[in-house]
Parts: structure tokens; C-alpha cells; sequence
């Protein structure tokens, strides 16, 4: 009896020694895959700029945004890169300091990082993407809607994930044209960029054959909470028009002639009727999902930024997981080759411009609670895709082909 325990016992031990090795030999090759994952390292730049004061009170920007949508495309890549072997990591850097960003860039591309997301001013990407040849360094502009960076600078290294305003006053130029609203009261802001959001109206409406009857540039000083009603009206006497069409890109005067204006019609443009990359009205096409996950870890909703600068991480998981490298001239390539799709929520699949390295992609047009309508509007057709009708097509832009100058 004693020996047949003892051999009972012995088989028990064989078999728990059987199981403990067949689960090493099962588990070893996800161990050594995690051992030599593919390390992946994107950086995020952003300038901290002070907000000039405005005249009327509104619900400010917050203080991270970008940063929060970098993080969620991080956090979107490792949820597939780890069946690939592969692990993102994100280095990012703020700062008020323009030279401050020019050094941490030039220190992780010294340690290797190829991959740059810069929420940035016009000017400073472009002294950034011209100190690194298209080898050394891609960049991901998810910050500025400059629409020289996508018509006459053509630098080849930056690909925008941002639309440009052209992209957003041709957006809401089609539903304009759509719904035949074509005489515009253009009512627009004195500072730089409200006049280069007027410069793309007018682009747009010479475009699609509609008219500016009249352009009156907003000069007042009074508390708009007290004296909307009185000035408003009294300032949009122009004559007829269809629409008031505003331009205002930090909501300084814009939200009170919603309402108030001479002739009772539609306020669009910055306020109102607002063309727009995201918002968290989008809710098609699997959006709410990205919402939701969004609000559970940044705690607000996701910006038109913060979707930019998903994208842009989210690409460059997409095009690793295809090329399975990380430097940044073979990403760039396959990043702007017919290969390339991005699933963006947005109904369709995105991909790049190879002439001047913009994102094509949907336009929602949006008031405050609801999703009106996205662009392209239907019966705007286009030989090759109908998402080239926003924005600069490549016979309008200088910009001709980003691989050939790089070949160059």
C-alpha cells in the first residue's frame, strides 16, 4: 500500500511537472516577444502662449489640449502594438520657451526619436522642419490651420493632421452653396488670424460663385453681455444678405450677434454654424465611442486638436504596424503612399495629400448640441476623391509632389 501511495504520488508529481513545463514552453514566446518588442517613441511639442484678453467672457481652452488626444492615441496603439510586438511611448514637452522646444527637439533626435507631434505656431514649425532633412525627423502638425503650410511652403517632412482653414470655409461653403445662401455679410475680428480666416472666405466664395456684399470689421470695446442688443443690430445694417458669415477664431465678440443682427438670418463661420475637425456632438460612424473613452481619461471633451494630434499618434501606429520599422523617412513613404488608411470615425477612410502632406478628411459642420451636417456635400464631385474638394487640390497649390522633393 505504502508503495502504491508512493507511486500515486510520483505520477501526481509527473503530471503537475508536465503542466508546469508545457505552460514555460507556452508562455516563452510571449515572453522573449516582450523582450524584444519593437520600442517606439513619438514626441509631443507644444507652445505655451499667453490668451490675449477678450472683451466678452468665455468658456476657455483647456490647458491640455492635444496633449490629452497624443496620450489617447498612445494608449489606442499599445492596445494592438502589443499583439505585434510592438510598445509606444510617449515623450512630450511644453514650454513659453521657443528656443526651450528647439533644444529638447534637438536632444531626442540626437537619442534617436524620428517621430515629432508639434502643436505649434505656424512660424516655429516651420524653423523646426528645416533644421532635419526627411530622414532624421517627421513631423505631425496638429496645431496650426495655416493655410501657407499647405499652399507655398511645402515642407517636406510635415504631414498635418490639423485642416487648414481653406479646408473649413470650403466646408461650410459647400452647405452655404447647398442651401443657396450666397450674399454674405462678412463681420470679422482685427487680429492676424481672423484676417486670414477672412482671406480663406474669400477664397471660398470666389470658388463656389457666392458674393460678399459687405465686410464690416468689429471696433467696440462696450460690454457685449449689456449693450448686444442695442450695438449688434445697428452695426449688421448692410443691405440684403443671406448670411452672417463671422470671423473670429478666439470668441472675442462672435457668440452675441447670434440673434441680434439687422436681418434675421443664419450666423455661421467661427460662431454659430461652426465648421470644425471634431466635436463631441459627432457621434456616427463609432465616434462615441472615442468620446467616450476621451472623457474617461481626460476628464472633458475631445477638441479639434486633441483629435488632430490622436491622428496623427494613431498614424504612426497604423504605418509601423504595416512597414514594421520606425525610422522616419520609411514611414513617411508609406504614409503617403495609396497604401495608407486611417480609421478616423468620420464615416470614411483618411489618408494623406501626397502634394503637400495634408490629411483628407470629413468636415463636421456643428452648433453647440447637434451635429448639422459634414462635408463634402453631396453633388460636389471630384475626379479622384470627393475629400480633394476641401481644401487646396493639387492644382491649386505650389506644393506638387512631397516625394519627389524629397528625392531631390
Amino acid at each position: 500500500m505504502q508503495q502504491k501511495g508512493q507511486s500515486t504520488a510520483s505520477a501526481k508529481g509527473s503530471v503537475l511537472l508536465c503542466l508546469l513545463s508545457c505552460a514555460i514552453l507556452l508562455f516563452a514566446p510571449w515572453s522573449a516577444a516582450e523582450n524584444a518588442a519593437l520600442r517606439v517613441q513619438v514626441g509631443y511639442l507644444e507652445l505655451l502662449e499667453e490668451q490675449p484678453p477678450l472683451l466678452s467672457n468665455v468658456l476657455p481652452e483647456p490647458r491640455d489640449r492635444g496633449l490629452q488626444g497624443a496620450r489617447l492615441g498612445i494608449a489606442d496603439n499599445n492596445a494592438g502594438g502589443r499583439f505585434l510586438g510592438q510598445q509606444f511611448e510617449l515623450l512630450n514637452f511644453r514650454s513659453d520657451s521657443p528656443n526651450a522646444l528647439i533644444e529638447r527637439l534637438d536632444q531626442w533626435v540626437s537619442a534617436g526619436v524620428s517621430v515629432v507631434v508639434a502643436n505649434l505656431p505656424a512660424p516655429l514649425l516651420s524653423d523646426l522642419a528645416q533644421r532635419y532633412s526627411t530622414e532624421q525627423l517627421l513631423l505631425f502638425n496638429a496645431g496650426s490651420a495655416d493655410n501657407a503650410l499647405r499652399s507655398q511652403q511645402c515642407l517636406a517632412n510635415v504631414l498635418h493632421t490639423l485642416p487648414s482653414r481653406a479646408m473649413l470655409t470650403d466646408a461650410l461653403g459647400q452647405w452655404l452653396t447647398q442651401k443657396k445662401l450666397r450674399r454674405w455679410l462678412v463681420v470679422e475680428g482685427a487680429r492676424p488670424a481672423d484676417q486670414e480666416y477672412v482671406q480663406s472666405l474669400q477664397r471660398t466664395a470666389q470658388r463656389y460663385g457666392s458674393k460678399i456684399v459687405a465686410r464690416k470689421r468689429w471696433r467696440f470695446d462696450s460690454d457685449l453681455r449689456r449693450s448686444a442688443q442695442r450695438e449688434v443690430p445697428l452695426f449688421t445694417q448692410a443691405g440684403d444678405y443671406d448670411a452672417v458669415v463671422v470671423a473670429d477664431e478666439l470668441g472675442d465678440f462672435g457668440e452675441f450677434l447670434l440673434y441680434n443682427t439687422w436681418l434675421p438670418r443664419p450666423v455661421v463661420g467661427t460662431q454659430g454654424l461652426t465648421p470644425v475637425a471634431w466635436h463631441r456632438v459627432v457621434e456616427q460612424w463609432g465616434a462615441a465611442q472615442l468620446q467616450r473613452r476621451f472623457d474617461r481619461q481626460a476628464g472633458r471633451w475631445m477638441s479639434s486638436v486633441d483629435y488632430a494630434a490622436w491622428a496623427a499618434v494613431r498614424s504612426v501606429g497604423e504605418a509601423v504596424a504595416a512597414v514594421g520599422q520606425t525610422d522616419a523617412g520609411t514611414l513617411r513613404q508609406h504614409l503617403l503612399s495609396d497604401g495608407f488608411q486611417l480609421g478616423g470615425f468620420k464615416g470614411r477612410k483618411l489618408s494623406y495629400r501626397p502634394w503637400n502632406g495634408q490629411l483628407r478628411q470629413p468636415i463636421a459642420l456643428v452648433h453647440p448640441r447637434a451635429l448639422v451636417s459634414q462635408s463634402p456635400q453631396e453633388g460636389f464631385l471630384h475626379p479622384q476623391n470627393e475629400l480633394d474638394t476641401l481644401g487646396f487640390d493639387r492644382p491649386e497649390s505650389q506644393c506638387q509632389d512631397l516625394l519627389a522633393g524629397a528625392r531631390r
